[in-house]
Order: C-alpha cells, then structure tokens, then sequence
C-alpha cells in the first residue's frame, strides 16, 4: 500500500466538435448594478456583436465599453468564432457593458466547458455585487451630511 503513489489530474484542453446544424444558440444572462443583458451566441458566425439590434461600434461610441463587453473573447482567444446577439437594459453604459460582460463569459462556458478556468480565473463569472447605496434620512446623498454652521 505504500508503494501507491498519488497522480496529479492533467486536464486536457478539448474543444467541443460545433454540429453543423446552425440552429444551435447558447444563450445566458448577466447583471451589473441596474442592467441587465441577455446574450445569445451562434456558433461559427462572422463575428458580429449586435447589441439592440445595433451594431456595436454604434451603441458603445466610448472604446472603453467596447473592451469590457469583448473581454471574454480576447481572454479565451475566441474573438470572431461567434455571433453575439444581445439585449440589454437598465441601468447605464457602463452597468450594461458589464453586465454584457457576464452573460458572454457565462455563455462561452455553456458552450465549451474547457474554457471555465480561464473565464473564473479572470473573474468574469463572478457577478459584481456592488451597487448604488441607498439614501439615507437626514442626510443629502447616502453619506453626505449637509453643512455644519456654528450658531
């Protein structure tokens, strides 16, 4: 018995054989403050990101949102492999490039598990939780405190 010795589980990077069939869609939501997204990704598309029904370039105008939402794609190395088709609303452009964010990395792990540890690794599977403090009586904003006079 002391003769075993313990092996180390090698995980494989295997990618998923697509089908052929063009109706395969994988579709998942993401959240972030007031917004929320619903991506849905088509395998083996041109690499379109529609977003309401908008061309991305067109809806995002600030690069900076452009990055966020492509994020997952540029991580896992998959950036044109999938048309994404996404609704979105509430909250601002910030809240929804993030939210969109989420729901890409969520759907890109439905549709090819091996990718997960790169996803979680780079924390885009994990919902931000940080939201808008709530107003608090007595006080001008959620800890602003209105001007102190000596009378």
């Amino acid at each position: 018995m002391a003769d075993k010795v313990e092996e180390k589980k090698v995980t494989k990077k295997t990618t998923k054989k697509i089908p052929a069939n063009k109706n395969v869609e994988f579709s998942a939501t993401g959240r972030r403050k007031n917004s929320i997204a619903r991506v849905r990704l088509v395998p083996n598309g041109k690499g379109q990101f529609t977003i309401n029904k908008q061309n991305i370039d067109e809806y995002f105008v600030l690069g900076v949102y452009k990055l966020v939402a492509n994020q997952p794609f540029e991580v896992t190395g998959t950036i044109g492999k999938y048309d994404v088709l996404v609704n979105v609303h509430g909250g601002g452009l910030s809240g929804q490039a993030g939210a969109i964010r989420h729901a890409v990395a969520r759907a890109l792990v439905k549709a090819d598990e091996s990718l997960k540890a790169e996803i979680k690794k780079a924390g885009f599977l994990t919902r931000d939780a940080r939201v808008k403090e709530r107003k608090k009586y007595g006080l001008k904003k959620a800890r602003k405190a209105p001007q102190f006079r000596k009378r």
